[in-house]
């Protein structure tokens, strides 16, 4: 693959509330002072604040019925289940659509077990995102009167006032931000649409369904089991679609990933067999090892066999679906690594001939594969950082996805191109789009333009965000116990990174490995002596050469023939000041 330096990296101190911090360290005083800054970044201002947030209770999830629209979408499916009407659970291609579907699809199926209960997914190339006029044509073809979108819906106006005239009743299970105006649904539960009271906002579209099946259980006296058993499928959303790990979210998790590691539903046990894991897994699996095998039966095939997986309840059928979508997900690196290597080359060719000055990447080739253009987008940021756009052709249309850098909203940004688009949605980070073929170079042209007028300068640097400077002599079991206790880790509790200042490479032992990274052994004079490694970090190599250097890094375990022991991952590394 052809490579690139990574850019340079800008570091930047949390700031933090000092109050806070101070009174942390009079109530807590046995702990590291480090840990107190940590929690006070985190919104943590007293005793009680920190006990909630290391001791996580399903108990303080709150009522569902504070949910606008909760009491009528409860209402409305109780009413469908007394009088044996039939139901569509619809949802989307992606994580968070496959388990929010699996998860209402299965409770039903449980309470309303004589009933005609059906799921269907979109097909992503022949359908695409979000609630399809397919879909709701099948819903009437088959007698379905009651349609529940999950993960979708809040946008569609049309197509649920098309099923409203055919008879059917929609409930919108959606996180996504709505329209002002909102589609004529039998209810709309989305804690971000106006009015809405509820407490916490950023439930994903799972987290949405377990409110609406934890309803449901409270509306008929059911046992918390009923639905607490689909915890893991919940954490699994929480961690793919990148939502914050803080409030409620945080319970989830936690309980989530308690169920994963003691006692997982076959679905994910099977996942986790077919991927190799043989320890406890965190967040960071669910995302990078769980999640992708999920999303790649969408991405190269029909997404429904993820569905089909998470309702299995036969353990050898369970076991072939989740070798197919181990499979898929091989197939989908393989696509994936052409072609970024391909979308890099182009890049390279471009900055050869002096047209690399742009403030956004655009890049668009026909043949693309329309299941991997959002990967590839995110992988060519990691080289070229700037807000990315990468489209295919499929159907005759031209379609995309989008992905930002920290900081910069690329929504907005393609908003303001609207009137070349056929269709798009997204949110800050992240974004998709369709238009007509030779509307193309108008919107790599627009889009170039509202990026460099919008964008902060300093948004085209990668920042590292650190949360407390710290000493070697600091970094022992008990202290990564402690921090181990952050967890679940994920957007808005990231596993903290930590700053050293003036560290030497001790007695040359630090080097290059593979080409591409640094294996270090680093001493603090009088503070200690850590190891560490850099991925992709070779290039800094000659700084540990020069001198005393300054680090950035998280703390991890390293376990090596039959050992464990604490090292540094580094995240950067600069001359000392």
């Amino acid at each position: 693959m052809p490579t690139t330096l990574a850019p340079a990296k800008r570091w930047t101190i949390k700031k933090i509330d000092k109050e806070a911090e101070a009174r942390l360290r009079e109530q807590l005083p046995t702990i590291n002072p480090a840990f107190c800054t940590l929690l006070a970044s985190r919104g943590i201002h007293n005793f009680e604040d920190a006990k909630a947030f290391f001791r996580p209770q399903i108990s303080e999830l709150h009522d569902p019925f504070l949910m606008r629209g909760m009491k009528e979408a409860v209402q409305r499916i109780t009413e469908a289940i007394e009088w044996h009407e039939r139901i569509m659970v619809y949802g989307d291609y992606d994580v968070d659509g496959t388990t929010a579907v699996s998860v209402v699809f299965s409770f039903l199926k449980e309470q309303y077990p004589e009933g005609d209960i059906a799921f269907y997914i979109p097909h992503r190339y022949r359908e695409g995102y979000g609630l399809s006029k397919t879909g709701v044509d099948e819903a009437k073809e088959k007698g379905y009167t009651l349609l529940i979108t999950l993960d979708c819906g809040i946008k569609s106006f049309a197509l649920v006032d098309y099923a409203r005239k055919l008879g059917i009743d929609v409930i919108i299970c959606d996180h996504h931000l709505p329209d002002e105006q909102l589609p004529p649904a039998f209810a709309i539960l989305n804690p971000k649409q106006p009015l809405c009271g509820y407490p916490y906002k950023e439930l994903c579209g799972c987290g949405i369904g377990l409110k609406l099946i934890q309803a449901i259980a409270q509306k008929r006296n059911l046992p918390d089991e009923s639905w607490e058993q689909y915890l893991d499928l919940v954490a699994t959303s929480i961690a793919a679609d990148i939502v914050p790990i803080d409030g409620e979210n945080r319970i989830l998790a936690f309980y989530g990933i308690k169920k994963v590691n003691e006692n997982p539903s076959l679905s994910i046990k099977t996942l986790i067999g077919v991927s190799g894991i043989r320890r406890s897994l965190q967040v960071s699996d669910l995302v990078f090892v769980i999640g992708p095998r999920v999303n790649a039966a969408g991405r190269m095939d029909d997404a429904r066999k993820a569905v089909e997986l998470f309702i299995e309840k036969d353990p050898e059928k369970s076991l072939l679906l989740a070798e197919a979508l181990h499979a898929d997900n091989f197939d989908r690196k393989e696509v994936d690594r052409s072609i970024t290597e391909e979308a890099l080359a182009l890049l390279q060719r471009e900055e050869a001939l002096g047209g690399m000055q742009k403030k956004s990447t655009v890049l668009y080739q026909p043949h693309w594969h329309k299941g991997v253009v959002g990967i590839v987008a995110s992988r060519l940021i990691d080289h070229y950082y700037r807000p990315t756009i990468v489209l295919t052709q499929s159907n005759g249309k031209v379609t995309g996805s989008a992905r930002s850098v920290s900081g910069f909203n690329i929504y907005e940004a393609i908003n303001e191109c609207k009137d070349l688009l056929e269709n798009y949605g997204g949110h800050f980070f992240a974004a998709g789009m369709t238009m007509l073929p030779e509307r193309v170079e108008d919107f790599i042209e627009r889009f170039e333009e509202v990026v460099a007028r919008r964008i902060a300068p300093e948004l085209l640097t990668p920042e590292i965000l650190i949360d407390a400077e710290i000493n070697f002599s600091d970094i022992k079991p008990a202290f990564f116990n402690i921090q181990q206790q952050f967890e679940p880790f994920g957007p808005a509790n990231l596993r903290p990174v930590f700053l050293t200042r003036f560290v030497s490479d001790y007695r040359g032992w630090s080097k290059v490995v593979k080409e591409n990274h640094l294996r270090v052994v680093l001493q603090q004079p009088l503070r200690g002596v850590m190891e560490g490694i850099g991925f992709g970090l070779a290039h800094l190599y000659p700084l540990l050469e020069r001198g005393p250097v300054d680090i950035v890094y998280t703390i991890d375990e390293n376990e090596f023939n039959g050992q464990t022991k604490l090292q540094l991952k580094l995240l950067d590394v600069r001359a000392a000041v």
